[in-house]
């Protein structure tokens, strides 16, 4: 039943309830069939990592941009390492400024315990 309150007197209609939530299931199917679903792949890195391995790293990182998914990169620190961040921060800022034509920062590097991470998003 849908009411209508402001009307004087009252005004009430009687539907179809089955029908009325079949519109609505089909509404929310509409809705979700235009939406695009954003997954963040996560490409893991040393600072020590060879130059090549890191252009490979980029290869995939422009083949997830293109498809429209985030790209995580995150550099492990193992032992010691981690006195040497710079290093690392140095390699995303890096790899960064090879996707910058591709991909915007989303969050800049930032350490988290043992690891750095940074995101980028596909540009509109």
């Amino acid at each position: 039943m849908e009411i209508a309150p402001n009307a004087t007197p009252p005004v009430c209609r009687v539907m179809n309830y089955g029908k009325y939530k079949y519109e609505q299931n089909k509404r929310e199917r509409e809705s979700r069939k235009n939406q695009k679903v954003i997954d963040v792949k996560e490409l893991r890195i040393t600072p020590s990592t060879d130059v090549h391995d890191l252009e490979v790293k980029t290869n995939r990182a422009k083949d997830f941009l293109s498809r429209g998914d985030k790209v995580k990169f995150s550099v492990r620190f193992r032992g010691r390492e981690v006195v040497h961040s710079h290093l690392g921060q140095q390699v995303l800022n890096d790899i960064a400024a090879k996707l910058a034509d591709l991909a915007e920062l989303e969050r800049a590097p930032r350490l988290e315990g043992n690891n750095m991470i940074m995101i980028l998003a596909p540009k509109q």
